[in-house]
């Protein structure tokens, strides 16, 4: 996600009618993530992006702009709603969204679980009537709401009027309103709960005041209606959390009936705000949802990409292939690099790639500069590899940028007042200076794939060019400060340094450091040129001198030579994740109460420990071959949601919250991938919690009970790259999928240059193709292989069909991408037929 900036947001009801606004991501109602606050504002700027793989469904991605009054009190001004199977149309592009109204009767999420039962009754005087019997069975995915849920049901009949059928007065039923029993702090209760309603009255019974159903069929034109309420302390009373109105006309077919139902928004008849009153939100959403097979299905394709380094000429392999036929060359590079990281073939691939570009490169000053298949899979390679070499090198003096604020502006025409121009210009040379030298003198944390691929470039470049000297280093330059060191000091929240988009003093403080670290980097010549400002090109008469350009090359020299490695770089701890998280006490101490505090967790590749707060002493440390089994926590052990359990030695557990579904996956991967190599690693776990003298899955008494349940598999070991090799395989058939018409063209273009080999034809022109009887064989089977696995995808989708029962707990009633994907298998079932 890209959220970008929201606009013409409605003034504040004060006298300086500005705002102080945030934005959160919801899925549902479950908060993901959040911006920062941008002060006194109606058009905030956010600039923020985040990526999350979504662990569970959802109905609903939605976003919410707050406003924090001086009371810091937050208040909704209004939401963006996306449904999922809308997503698609809003794929990777920006898109302007009008704010909509907020209010509770719209804010739901979960689903019900019902059965039906409508039959006759012979009273004692020999008349028949009909009853309903309505059994609440359960709820999944309630929303919390302020902290807490604690749910309960109502269900009333309503008549053709749709007022609420009173019954009271007949012979056995008193309220018109059932209630289930109050849930306590759960989300997913189970009531299990029997209603019973009188539909059609006894013919003796003629009381005016209730509906005169003389016939059966009247029953059609009645409705039976389920409420979810919040049992609430708060003296506003308990808040609504969604509905679900039945039409009894289905129990015509079946007298019984159950299935699952989505809730819904109640229709209260409320007419909501004109749109344009609240503003708008720009947004940029990119949405992917891949089926994934076991390893064998992928088996043709994944090889004939794996191979694509030893193909002579590189631009006849499946993965160049790729690159030309995507519309953009960062579709293609994402799955291939991981892809080759994967299977340990990425430096190959990525050397044969740039060989071939550096060929055809005629300017030594142009190298690697344009958006080519290289220079992206290059910039892939480095933002995965590299992450934690920038959190060692960049983070502890970007921290202190961000916290300290002190003033740096150099531009004459943006000095504030009070401000001083000599004094500005020092603490931005102080803040540049410290930050060239953390970079030049962290050569020997450089990842060592990264290292193998600079070398490649250099000796690529220094053998096509060899009377330019400085090609050797500006191919690498190129590269580690213009794609990698200055953006991540320019915007370093995309690079995970911090948590939000800075400020703007601070963003322009980052700018005027990048720039500078950008220009030291590049060893052009008449450096002062590279400026268009002259206000910079004063400010870089600083850094004239020889030593600055000895220590970029003394560091490119290093992060570029042949066979270099550094053990002791691996030994140093290096900062995995961080971030607050609610624990329960462990019972180290004999006497003492289990009770759950808010903590500071941090995780190193050497332990996993937590502090009162960021930067106090450790109060517990867990060395990581001591954890043997992280796992999630069934929510009915403690009635808390997102909980997880890290098991230690002499079955010691640490029962952790996170604060949603998104960060206890997070969390979750990240211990199991650190800890997954450890020898002594569990293969059983209990799934709840050891609670009043007994396992409460199990019901075993003895504490030392070995697990009940098998451990969820395991994950790769290495640390920085978590990848699936199938699924990557699996995206790279979709491009392919996607692109065919091209793959269909370039097959074209390869034939009309082996049979005429002559001028091309316009439409052909794009393609690279210097090797046309190998580009069009590689094509052959790419399209031979994408064709295979779509016949599987079309005929796990027919299974899928056939089996899946529409009212299922996976699939329920108001399920909308359900009934789009019934629709799309009805037409191609007609179709076929």
């Amino acid at each position: 996600l890209s959220l970008g900036e929201a606009k013409n947001l409605p003034t504040y009801p004060g006298p300086n009618k500005m705002r102080d606004c945030y934005c959160t991501v919801n899925l549902d109602q479950e908060e993901v993530f959040r911006t920062k606050i941008v002060e006194k504002s109606l058009c905030p700027f956010y600039g923020e992006d985040f990526y999350c793989e979504i662990p569970r469904t959802f109905r609903h991605l939605s976003f919410y702009i707050f406003d924090r009054d001086v009371f810091r009190r937050d208040s909704i001004i209004g939401k963006v709603a996306i449904q999922k199977e809308d997503l698609q149309k809003y794929h990777n592009r920006d898109t302007w969204f009008q704010l909509q109204h907020v209010d509770a009767d719209s804010e739901v999420q979960g689903k019900v679980h019902l059965e039906l039962r409508l039959s006759e009754v012979i009273t004692d005087t020999g008349v028949v009537c009909h009853k309903l019997a309505t059994r609440v069975l359960e709820c999944q995915g309630l929303p919390i709401v302020n902290g807490q849920c604690d749910p309960y049901a109502t269900v009333t009949l309503a008549g053709p009027s749709r007022q609420v059928l009173h019954i009271e007065e007949l012979p056995f039923y008193k309220d018109e309103a059932k209630k289930t029993k109050v849930k306590k702090k759960t989300n997913n209760p189970h009531f299990d709960e029997v209603f019973y309603f009188e539909v059609t009255r006894p013919s003796s019974y003629n009381k005016k005041s209730h509906f005169d159903i003389e016939d059966v069929d009247e029953v059609d034109k009645m409705e039976i209606r389920v409420d979810l309420w919040n049992a609430s302390n708060l003296k506003f009373g308990d808040e609504f959390l969604g509905e679900l109105r039945l039409p009894l006309k289905f129990l015509r077919q079946s007298s019984s009936y159950e299935a699952w139902y989505f809730l819904q928004p109640r229709d209260n008849g409320n007419k909501s705000l004109k749109p344009d009153d609240l503003g708008s939100l720009r947004l940029n959403v990119v949405y992917t949802e891949d089926h994934v097979f076991s390893s064998d299905y992928y088996s043709p394709l994944r090889d004939l990409l794996l191979k694509s380094a030893d193909v002579e000429p590189v631009s006849a392999s499946a993965a160049h292939i790729l690159g030309e036929v995507c519309r953009e060359k960062q579709e293609a590079a994402i799955p291939l690099v991981r892809l080759f990281l994967h299977y340990g073939r990425i430096v190959p691939f990525i050397s044969a790639i740039a060989n071939a570009e550096v060929k055809r490169t005629q300017d030594p000053n142009t190298i690697f500069r344009g958006n080519s298949l290289t220079s992206k899979c290059i910039d892939e390679t480095m933002k995965l590899a590299g992450m934690h070499y920038l959190q060692v090198t960049l983070k502890p003096i970007i921290d202190e940028i961000c916290q300290v604020h002190k003033p740096c502006e150099i531009d004459p025409v943006k000095l504030k007042d009070g401000e001083n121009l000599e004094n500005n210009r020092e603490n931005l040379r102080q803040y540049v200076d410290r930050i060239f030298t953390v970079i030049t003198k962290s050569g020997v944390s450089c990842p060592t794939v990264m290292c193998d691929i600079f070398f490649s470039l250099r000796e690529s470049a220094a053998k096509r060019f060899q009377g330019d000297l400085d090609v050797r280093y500006t191919a690498v330059s190129s590269f580690i400060f213009l794609r990698f060191f200055a953006p991540a000091i320019l915007s370093p929240n995309l690079f995970q340094l911090t948590p939000h988009h800075p400020d703007p003093q601070t963003s322009r403080t980052l700018t005027l450091i990048s720039k500078t670290i950008q220009t030291l980097g590049s060893l052009s010549k008449s450096k002062s040129a590279n400026f268009k400002e002259s206000y910079m090109a004063t400010f870089y008469d600083y850094f004239n001198e020889q030593k600055y350009a000895d220590a970029v090359k003394n560091f490119l020299d290093l992060i570029s030579s042949s066979g270099r490695r550094d053990h002791k770089s691996i030994e140093q701890p290096i900062l995995l994740k961080e971030g607050f998280m609610i624990k329960r006490a462990q019972g180290r101490k004999r006497f003492g109460m289990k009770n759950f505090k808010k903590r500071w967790f941090r995780l190193t590749n050497h332990e996993f420990t937590y502090q009162k707060s960021k930067g106090d002493h450790p109060l517990c440390s867990i060395p990581i071959e001591n954890i043997l089994a992280v796992e999630r926590l069934e929510e009915e052990s403690f009635k808390m949601k997102n909980m997880f359990q890290v098991i230690q030695p002499e079955r010691r557990v640490l029962y952790i919250q996170a604060n949603n579904c998104v960060e206890a996956k997070d969390w979750i991967d990240i211990l199991t991938k650190v800890s997954q190599c450890n020898k002594k690693r569990l293969t059983v776990y209990h799934p709840s919690a050891y609670l009043n003298g007994h396992w409460l899955c199990c019901k075993a008494t003895a504490d030392n009970t070995p697990g009940c349940t098998p451990c969820t598999g395991g994950l790769p070991a290495n640390i920085q790259l978590d990848i699936d090799g199938d699924r990557e395989t699996e995206r790279i058939y979709s491009l392919f999928n996607l692109y065919m018409p091209k793959l269909e063209k370039m097959q074209e273009a390869c034939g009309s240059k082996s049979v005429y080999d002559g001028p091309e034809e316009e439409e052909y022109s794009t393609f690279i193709i210097d090797d046309p009887k190998e580009t069009y064989k590689t094509l052959k089977l790419i399209i031979e292989g994408v064709g295979t696995l779509e016949q599987e995808h079309a005929q796990y989708k027919r299974d899928k069909f056939k089996k899946t029962k529409y009212g299922s707990q996976e699939h329920p009633i108001g399920d909308k991408s359900f009934q789009t994907y019934i629709r799309q298998q009805s037409e191609i079932s007609a179709h076929s037929i």
